[in-house]
């Protein structure tokens, strides 16, 4: 079995870093780079692209809404096309640092309220989905499964590949618990272990009522900003290894 282990990265700025970057390059397969919007800039992008390019993994763009003080995480009133063009506003960007220092973006990852937004909507989803498409057909979009970013993503003929989100609840519906509700971050390392255990033995997760609901993924996402991020992603990576899986960045698993 081949995994990817992924993660939220470069959502500092200046001189301001939320995690150990580089140690968690080391970590994963796969990093979703953030693009200047919610967090990152110019320099930062660069730099997580030398330490992608120096520990084999694979990079992605990881775009959100232009607000940094809430980090992204509130929603904002733009038109559709406002959305579309900041979309590929930071894609472009990404992909431009990364060609000049001869490496490749494979991947896309919403970052949260604009994610949260395009996924309740399908014909915006269709219009996002469709953007990436005309300027980076080969990109493979990181799911959450049966949402309205995957399917949109099939309508549109680009490869996703799903995610599951070690250090967050579900619901019966297999719908991720919404942040601050009770029980909606998994903190704990005994419950992150047994999780991710399940999820690579059976492709199922305990929901947060205790029910047992299918998990049909193929990448696990580690939110850098959750504390002690780096140490749950070394668990993480260490139950793959135990289980006799193997690493693989996202761009070699979508379908």
């Amino acid at each position: 079995m081949r995994i990817d282990l992924n993660s939220d990265m470069g959502e500092g700025f200046g001189p301001y870093r939320l995690c150990d970057d580089e140690a968690m390059m080391k970590v994963v397969s796969s990093a979703n780079i953030a693009c200047g919007f919610h967090g990152g800039d110019p320099d930062t992008m660069a730099r997580m692209v030398r330490l992608a390019k120096a520990n084999g993994v694979g990079i992605g763009a990881h775009p959100g809404l232009p607000d940094r003080a809430g980090f992204g995480r509130k929603e904002i009133a733009f038109q559709p096309d406002e959305l579309r063009q900041q979309l590929l506003y930071q894609l472009g960007a990404l992909t431009a640092i990364a060609k000049g220092e001869g490496m490749t973006v494979g991947h896309f990852s919403f970052h949260a309220a604009m994610g949260n937004m395009v996924n309740r909507d399908p014909a915006l989803a269709d219009l996002m989905m469709d953007a990436i498409s005309k300027v980076a057909p080969d990109l493979v979009i990181l799911v959450t499964p049966d949402s309205e970013i995957e399917r949109a993503a099939r309508r549109a003929k680009l490869r996703s590949l799903a995610l599951f989100l070690a250090d967050r609840a579900y619901d019966a519906a297999g719908k991720l618990v919404a942040r601050g509700l009770p029980g909606a971050l998994v903190k704990d390392e005994a419950s992150v272990r047994t999780r991710v255990r399940r999820f690579l033995i059976e492709g199922t997760v305990e929901a947060i009522d205790g029910t047992v609901i299918q998990m049909p993924a193929r990448s696990i996402l580690v939110h850098s900003d959750t504390p002690g991020s780096l140490e749950l992603a070394s668990l993480i990576r260490n139950e793959i290894v135990s289980v006799g899986a193997t690493l693989a960045p996202a761009v070699e698993l979508a379908s």
